[in-house]
């Protein structure tokens, strides 16, 4: 990426050598998610030229000699949730939300992991995926099996860790619980499962498209709604008993439909965004509402302990629990990168996949 909305390129970048501990890895499949889309059309700003791409899987082929977690060899799963270990957020337990990053990146006086003609390139949510390899901190990389395809792999490294995250760790669904989804891509469909999984008693998704509408019937939806409904905020109350939802879990990453999300709630009730809202952006929400304790709260990547969660929905996914298949509804190679990133303007695909086979 050179530019704001302008096509991206394909080009040679240099990648250094991997040290301390570095992983090198042969990068097999990236999905397209909304976030590169939100970067690319300039909704957020990052230092410029930069690879994108974060939702990514593929084969660990060199290792720096501080590395533990893996070996040559293994297939591996990346996240953005890079963590240094050692701050008072990762010491609580809440290491998606790590403040010492830069321990993670190399010192300034190193080469830079990424060049171009000389100058350095900054990664991308320190991954920088959608490039036939990727020179990364070991704390970005959990091992998986072989039995997992790539592509299902992939998925798991930003649509369900956020989706089923948002659900079973922020806002802690329980069976009782009705839950309303807003959006119906990568995101909000791993969102139904979650809530199926987690035993919620209704499941109500909201999408404009009927294919992803009837897809999240398949997933656990138990009813849907039409987000194009000019009265749908009455619709889905008048479903969830005519009191509103325990739970609302926002997948789009819209004010107005933060906004509808939370006159949808019951008493007691709370929104989750998990949608990236444009930078800047404000909500506004009754004040009379907050006094009947409902609640607005955010949850970046679902709240993930990636190196616990991604081998606890492998387990899911083995069980037959969790689909994974039906979430990948389009597949690209990376020479056709921008005719993806035109299908994703479309909201057609839940998810969109760069296929290096």
């Amino acid at each position: 990426m050179r530019a704001v909305g302008r096509p991206l390129t394909i080009e040679n970048v240099e990648l250094g050598t991997p040290l301390g501990h570095e992983v090198l890895v042969d990068v097999a499949a990236a999905g397209l998610c909304h976030s590169d889309l939100r970067f690319w059309e300039g909704s957020f700003d990052h230092p410029l030229p930069t690879v994108l791409g974060h939702e990514v899987a593929g084969t660990v082929v060199e290792v720096g000699d501080d590395v533990t977690e893996v070996v040559v060899g293994d297939h591996v799963v990346m996240s953005i949730s890079v963590f240094c270990g050692v701050c008072p957020l990762c010491l609580s337990g809440r290491s998606h939300l790590c403040v010492d990053k830069p321990a993670t990146r190399r010192p300034p006086d190193q080469p830079s992991r990424l060049s171009l003609d000389g100058e350095p390139i900054t990664q991308f949510l320190d991954l920088s995926a959608f490039a036939e390899q990727m020179l990364i901190h070991e704390s970005a990389v959990v091992r998986i099996g072989d039995y997992v395809p790539f592509e299902y792999a992939a998925v798991l490294g930003c649509g369900v860790a956020t989706g089923l995250g948002a659900v079973l760790n922020t806002a802690r669904v329980e069976s009782s619980d009705s839950v309303v989804v807003i959006g119906c891509g990568g995101v909000g469909l791993s969102a139904v499962q979650g809530a199926r999984i987690a035993g919620a008693r209704q499941i109500i998704a909201i999408d404009p498209m009927e294919e992803k509408l009837e897809l999240a019937l398949r997933l656990g939806a138990t009813d849907i709604v039409d987000s194009a409904d000019p009265d749908v905020v009455s619709a889905v109350v008048s479903l969830a008993d005519g009191l509103g939802a325990d739970h609302v879990i926002e997948a789009v990453g819209r004010v107005d439909s933060i906004e509808q999300g939370f006159a949808m709630t019951r008493r007691g009730g709370t929104v989750t965004v998990v949608g990236l809202v444009p930078a800047g952006s404000s909500v506004t929400v009754p004040t009379d509402d907050l006094f009947y304790e409902r609640r607005l709260q955010g949850s970046v990547m679902g709240s993930n302990d990636f190196k616990r969660d991604v081998p606890r929905y492998l387990e899911m996914y083995q069980a037959g629990i969790l689909n994974l298949g039906d979430l990948v509804t389009e597949r690209v190679s990376l020479d056709e990168i921008n005719e993806g990133f035109a299908a994703m303007e479309t909201a057609k695909h839940p998810r969109i996949l760069v296929d290096f086979g």
